[in-house]
This record gives structure tokens, sequence and C-alpha cells, in this order.
């Protein structure tokens, strides 16, 4: 059977895909991009309407394109994002094939490369980029079963308000999604409970610079640092409603019910753990150590920037903070949806070679895997904690271009 034969095969065409497409090209290597559904579908169709880009629109992107229609310290939305996605690979003229599915990756036998089974044939590649994202699956904790008389969906399935079923809503998860669908939630009219965990809360912006700016002067982006930040924490920071820092205690003084850590479930009972308070404390250390490293920064540098007084001042105790719930009886409390908001695991069951721990996360350095041929692009951490972000993974998608470019060179090689 004839095989269509690639040099490089990219598999997925969201935003990691589209960064690995261009630098490929400027490099002169073949390839060509595979995509199961739209280019940008996760940003079409995986977010719920109201979702803006979590980084002002001067630093979501991509170097060499702008937004035209987007003030530079606006956050653009979902459906915006699309579209530079969009417009970004026909800029670029990138070989992006849609609707085709990517379902088995093995390694050739008896000769270099893959061979790629896909919805609409096979492909031979000697080289092949997972650019599949960070958002693959969603997680869902297995704590409430599904008989328990309550709707039940991940964040990712949310749209709005109104296509809830009635009642009282609980948000599960302490990131910039809970906290975003939690408050919109409030702001319709619903009771709402948001439950959250340990969280890395920063602020949405100081002395009149954004937040990402300040992690980029302050060398946060790369992690360079002797006290290394935990991992698998929540990262609570959005640009919902024009961009505002996450304060879990102003969501409980405007009514929503803030509780600790959803642990357990037994006879329609939640048992919340007794770790808010801890938690709080916790985030506004992560919040008050970057004040200080921007003050120092100023300070050092000589920079005009206004002091700003009032982002010190911690807001006070809301009774749910003072008087936290232990246990939450659903019924009692009228709740007919949970919400989890707790994130997404990984699903590369499609591709079958030795690129994996045995816990089945990617075995790879910078992303470049230990299957030689294999390479990863767009994961957290994949570099540094940008890798995810869509700036950094522009850069990171350079980094595996030239490496790809190095290993054809020596594939090329013929003694004289």
């Amino acid at each position: 059977m004839t095989r269509e034969r690639i040099d490089t095969l990219v598999v997925g065409a969201g935003q990691a895909g589209i960064a690995m497409s261009e630098h490929l090209s400027e490099m002169g290597i073949p390839h060509l991009v595979l995509e199961r559904d739209r280019v940008a579908e996760a940003w079409h169709s995986k977010r719920w309407d109201s979702l803006v880009a979590n980084g002002p629109a001067w630093h979501d992107r991509f170097p060499n394109l702008a937004f035209d229609d987007v003030h530079p310290d606006a956050f653009p939305p979902k459906a915006r994002m699309a579209r530079y996605f969009e417009d970004y690979a026909r800029m670029i003229d990138a070989p992006i094939r849609t609707g085709v599915e990517v379902t088995r990756v093995r390694r050739c036998d008896g000769r270099p490369g893959f061979r790629v089974e896909t919805s609409a044939g096979e492909i031979e590649a000697q080289r092949v980029v997972a650019a599949t994202g960070p958002f693959q699956v969603p997680s869902v904790p297995a704590i409430v079963p599904d008989g328990a008389g309550v709707t039940q969906l991940h964040s990712s399935s949310y749209r709005s308000p109104e296509a809830l079923p009635g009642g009282a809503v609980l948000v599960v998860g302490g990131g910039a999604s809970g906290c975003q669908i939690a408050e919109e939630l409030c702001l319709a009219g619903r009771e709402v409970y948001l439950s959250i965990g340990e969280h890395y809360r920063p602020p949405r912006a100081y002395r009149e610079r954004d937040y990402v700016w300040w992690l980029g002067v302050l060398g946060k982006w790369d992690e360079i640092t002797t006290t290394p930040k935990k991992k698998h924490v929540a990262f609570a920071v959005s640009g919902y409603d024009g961009g505002r820092t996450v304060d879990f205690r102003r969501l409980g003084h405007m009514g929503i019910t803030v509780l600790g850590m959803t642990e357990g479930w037994g006879e329609g009972v939640l048992r919340i753990a007794d770790d808010l308070g801890r938690n709080l404390q916790e985030g506004d250390r992560a919040y008050l150590e970057v004040l200080r490293e921007a003050d120092d920064y100023v300070a050092r540098t000589g920079i005009d920037l206004p002091p700003e007084p009032a982002a010190w001042e911690i807001t006070p105790d809301p009774d749910c903070v003072t008087t936290p719930i232990r246990q939450l009886d659903l019924a009692q409390a009228g709740i007919g949806t949970i919400i989890w908001a707790t994130g997404f695991r990984f699903d590369f069951g499609w591709l079958q070679v030795g690129a994996f721990h045995e816990d089945g996360t990617p075995w790879h350095k910078r992303g470049i895997s230990a299957e030689p041929g294999i390479y990863f692009l767009g994961l957290p951490d994949l570099t540094n904690r940008a890798s995810s972000f869509i700036y950094g993974c522009w850069y990171d998608a350079k980094y595996i271009a030239t490496h790809i470019g190095v290993q054809r060179n020596y594939q090329a090689y013929e003694k004289s």
C-alpha cells in the first residue's frame, strides 16, 4: 500500500502546532500539520461564552502578529483568540489539514521513521511533534457518584449561567476558571459555593504594570530560583472583567460561600477539608512577595512607576472564612449543579512509542523525548512556566525546530 511520506508531522493545530509550523517553514523543513477538528478548536468550542485570554493583548500573542482591533492592555475574548490563530495560520501559509485524526503512531520496522495511522489513511514521517497542548482530557475527581441527584460537568463544558439547571451551584477549583465561573454565576443571581485548595495568587497588576510584565522583569517566567514553586497548585489570576486580582475574600463578601478543598462524600454530604484559612494565608504570602520584589526592582533600577499603597491592604475575612463549613449537604443547600474546574490530564494513547514514564507522563528534556524523533510541545513546564502560554510556546517551538534541523543534518551526512 502506498503511504504518503513527510519529513516532520505535527499533530494539533492550536497555538503549539501553528508555532511549530512557522519555525519549520523558516528552516525549510518539509512538514504537515494534522488537526482532528478546526484550527484553534479549543478556543472555538471548549470554553465558556465569556472567557477572555489570561494575559493582555500586547503579551498573549506570537511576536510576528499584533492584534489590530484590541487595545494592547485589554484581554481578547475567546472568539477573537480563535480568529487570531486562524489569521496567523493563513499568514504563514501553514500546511494544515483539518478534520483528520491521528489514531496511532508506531516506529517503522527496519527503517527510520514512524508509521502514522490517521482517519484519512497512513502517513510515514521521519519525526512526529505532539502539539496537542495541556488541555487534552477533562480531569474530574471520583468523589461525587453519578447517582447523587445533581448535574455534574467539567468547566470545559460550562457555557453560561442560563444553560445550567436551577438551584445553587458548587464550583470546585480555585484557579482562573473556577474563580471566573463562580463570580459570573453569582452576578447572575445564583447562590454559589466555591471550593478551593492550595493556590498561587499573584496580583493581576501592580504599579501600572500587568503581572505578565513583572513575571518578565523579575525572572519569574524562567523560574531560576533557589526555592522552586510548588507543582500542581492552581494559578489564581484572570483577565475577567478587564483584569482583576483574584481575591477569595472579596468573593466571600459579594455572597459566594468559599469553602476549603472538597475531599470526600457520603450519603449526600460532602466533606470539606479544614484548610481554607491556611490556603488563603499562603496565597497572601505569595501575593505580598510579588509586591515586595516589585518594589525592590523599582528601587534598584530607578524606573518611574508610581507607588500603590492600596495594593498592600488585605481584605478582611468574610463569615465563610471565620466560620468555615466542614460538611455540605447538597440537598439542604439546594445545590443542583457541580462544576469541576479541576484541570485536565494527558491522553497520549495514540502515541505508542517509548517516550513515557511508567505513570504515562511524557519523558523529555525541553520537548525532546526519550524516543528519538518524537517531540512534545505546549505542555506545562516544558521549558519553564511560560511553556503552556502563547508567547512561551512560540519560543519552545523554535528550540525544537532547531533540534530537528540538526538531526536532519546528521542523517544527510555522507562520508566524502
